[in-house]
């Protein structure tokens, strides 16, 4: 199956199309407000009719490179161009205040790379080990992991716990509609024959994220932005030395692995690794009064951090169906799609599609090193383009991919009727993360627990130790 799954990703049709998946991808995570889940949402439909390996190697490249662009935005104008960026700012925009644009950038494109390349590492080795394990579960452990993994997500919503459990609510009962899982009653479907089959997950996400957006940037479009494109620097080579390479092995490591871990736990993703990462490396270091100031360190403690996230983010997506951030909810829309079904018995359906997904990353992320250091000027020109004229694309490609769904115009009305939705929860300060885990968990508690009340009288959870530890950690 590893074989096979490598001579898939061989195919020139399938390196050609992570190369332009990669540079898309870039180009989103560059652009502020454009980021990896909205590149994926886009291009969704355009993996309709390829075939499986070839889709979702599309998708998986769409998500390394907007993960990795979002930090040109950062160094040049201070903006991240993604959540997981945020960090990058610190010292990135300070560094080229400096004169050291060139360094921060090429520091920034190694170490993502780094990061990303030590989170397949892991992502290879865990995601059967875990494939292993989950196939002991059965309807108490399902009901258990589903209960824990929704109080992980509105626990780490930090101060807004409430608004997290409502948004998470919220997801759930969005799931109850069409027919109920065991005795297939239909439920609040209104007489709508559209609705008998449930809300697509897919055009949820569109609206979550892609609608929203849109709206948010009408709102302040008459507010102009008003920011300078620094574009006076040079990278040589990688932009550093070598010497300065190898002296961040230690924090790049720590840094990787923080990342794989925040990735491993549902629904947080690449915001929150490169904020703890950058705390970890500057608490530890020996000249934590430099960061902020421009160094070297807290680039590399962040870019590595965001990009190690995206492996451990697709170890629960792969072994169990749970997606670690948004962009992985997105792409398990992918994989049902193209009649992958993650969870324990994965690598036995679907061995040759899962090998070459991690063929495909590491592709991806080779393509992403070698397009952001010899084409760097081209993505900083991107940053020129009003949004004004890219966001009407967005919402057409969006609709289409909508309708291409189950080609039904109903839900290109469900998708509006979503981003309208997502867009008073921002504006409320409600998160929109729980409600996606709300909802793709949902049908799996409700199942799992009628199971397990039906076996109750004969099966006692006391007979299910890892039912008792998840509650217990619950």
């Amino acid at each position: 199956m590893i074989i096979q799954g490598l001579m898939e990703v061989l195919q020139p049709m399938t390196i050609l199309l992570v190369a332009i998946g990669t540079v898309v991808g870039i180009i989103f995570g560059a652009i502020p407000g454009l980021t990896a889940t909205m590149a994926i949402v886009m291009f969704l439909p355009v993996t309709y009719s390829m075939a499986a390996s070839e889709g979702i190697s599309m998708l998986m490249a769409l998500y390394i490179g907007g993960i990795s662009g979002g930090l040109i935005s950062a160094i040049l104008l201070n903006i991240p161009g993604t959540p997981s960026s945020v960090a990058t700012c610190f010292d990135g925009k300070p560094m080229a205040n400096k004169g050291e644009a060139g360094k921060a950038l090429g520091s920034g494109v190694v170490f993502s790379f780094v990061g990303t390349i030590i989170g397949i590492g892991l992502l290879v080795v865990l995601s059967p080990v875990l494939c292993g394990f989950a196939l002991k579960f059965q309807a108490y452990e399902y009901c258990a992991l589903a209960i824990f993994s929704l109080s992980m997500v509105i626990a780490l919503t930090g101060h807004d716990m409430p608004k997290g459990l409502v948004s998470a609510v919220l997801g759930s009962l969005l799931a109850t509609v069409g027919l109920s899982p065991i005795d297939s009653k239909p439920r609040f479907t209104f007489g709508l024959y559209q609705l008998n089959n449930g809300f697509a997950l897919v055009v949820l996400l569109i609206g979550l994220f892609a609608i929203a957006e849109v709206m948010s940037f009408a709102e302040s479009v008459r507010k102009g932005q008003n920011f300078t494109v620094e574009t006076d620097y040079k990278i040589k080579g990688a932009g550093f030395s070598l010497k300065e390479g190898l002296a961040q092995t230690k924090n790049a490591i720590v840094s990787a692995l923080i990342g794989v871990g925040i990735g491993i736990l549902p629904g947080i993703g690449g915001g929150v690794s490169c904020m703890i990462s950058y705390t970890v490396s500057k608490n530890t270091s020996k000249h934590r009064e430099l960061y902020g100031t421009g160094i070297m360190d807290g680039v590399v403690a962040s870019e590595t951090a965001n990009n190690a996230t995206i492996g451990g983010a697709m170890i629960p997506l792969l072994a169990l169906g749970i997606p670690g951030d948004a962009a992985t909810a997105m792409l398990l829309g992918g994989l049902q799609i193209h009649n992958v079904a993650p969870g324990p018995l994965i690598y036995e359906k679907n061995g040759v599609v899962v090998y070459a997904i991690f063929f495909a990353m590491v592709l991806s992320a080779i393509f992403m090193m070698l397009f952001m250091l010899l084409g760097m000027r081209f993505f900083v020109s991107v940053l020129k383009i009003p949004k004004n004229f890219l966001l009407p694309v967005v919402v057409v490609l969006c609709g289409i991919g909508a309708i291409g769904n189950a080609n039904m115009l109903f839900d290109t009305y469900c998708m509006v009727a979503f981003g309208l939705m997502s867009y008073l929860l921002i504006k409320s300060k409600v998160p929109t993360v729980p409600m996606i885990l709300g909802f793709i968990l949902g049908p799996t508690f409700e199942t799992n627990l009628r199971r397990v009340s039906q076996l109750a009288s004969s099966d006692s959870f006391w007979n299910h130790p890892i039912f008792c530890v998840l509650i217990i950690a619950t």
